[in-house]
C-alpha cells in the first residue's frame, strides 16, 4: 500500500523520538482523519433538509421509536447521548421548523412529551434515505468482506471501551 499523511507523521516521530512508540497514531489519527471526513460529508446531506447533526438525530430517534412517534425529553436523551440541556435547544430549534411539537404529558402533567408533526415525519423519512444513501456511497471503497471485518472490530473495540 501506498504510504499515507499518517506514515509520514510517524516517520517524522521514528526519526526525532526513536525512543518513543508512535504505532498507536497507525490507528487513531487515520480514524480522527477519516471521522472529521465523514463528519462533512454526513452533515451536507442533513443540511439539504435544512437540519444540523443535532436535529436529524432527534428526528430520527422519533421516527425508529414508531407510533405514536413521541418520547419524552429524557428518553431522547439516552437514545441519543446527550443530555437533556441539548436535547431542548434541538427541539426548540425543530420546533421552530415545525418538524416536532411539544406537549404537556398524559402520564404526568409536570412532564413534556415531544412528538414529530406530520412535515417532520416526511422530512426525516426523505433525509434517511438520502442518508443511507451517502452513508453507502462512503463506504463503497470496502468490499462486504471487509465491511463486516470493520464491523467486528469496531463492535470488539467499542466493548472493550465500554461503549
Amino acid at each position: 500500500m501506498d504510504a499515507d499523511h499518517v506514515d509520514e507523521i510517524v516517520g517524522e516521530w521514528a526519526v526525532e523520538r526513536p525512543d518513543v512508540d508512535a504505532s498507536p497514531m497507525q490507528v487513531l489519527g487515520r480514524l480522527s482523519r477519516i471521522a472529521a471526513h465523514l463528519d462533512a460529508e454526513l452533515l451536507a446531506v442533513f443540511r439539504r433538509f435544512g437540519l444540523g447533526e443535532g436535529e436529524f438525530d432527534i428526528l430520527a430517534t422519533l421516527r425508529r421509536g414508531g407510533e405514536p412517534f413521541a418520547r419524552t425529553p429524557g428518553e431522547l436523551a439516552r437514545h441519543t447521548m446527550v443530555t437533556t440541556g441539548a436535547v431542548t435547544k434541538r427541539v426548540d430549534r425543530l420546533m421552530a421548523s415545525g418538524l416536532v411539537s411539544r406537549s404537556a404529558s398524559d402520564d404526568d402533567g409536570r412532564g413534556r412529551v415531544v412528538t414529530l408533526t406530520r412535515e417532520g415525519r416526511r422530512v426525516i423519512d426523505e433525509a434517511l434515505v438520502a442518508h443511507l444513501t451517502n452513508e453507502e456511497r462512503l463506504l463503497s471503497g470496502l468490499d462486504a468482506d471487509q465491511r463486516r471485518t470493520l464491523e467486528a472490530l469496531l463492535r470488539a473495540w467499542g466493548g472493550a471501551l465500554s461503549l
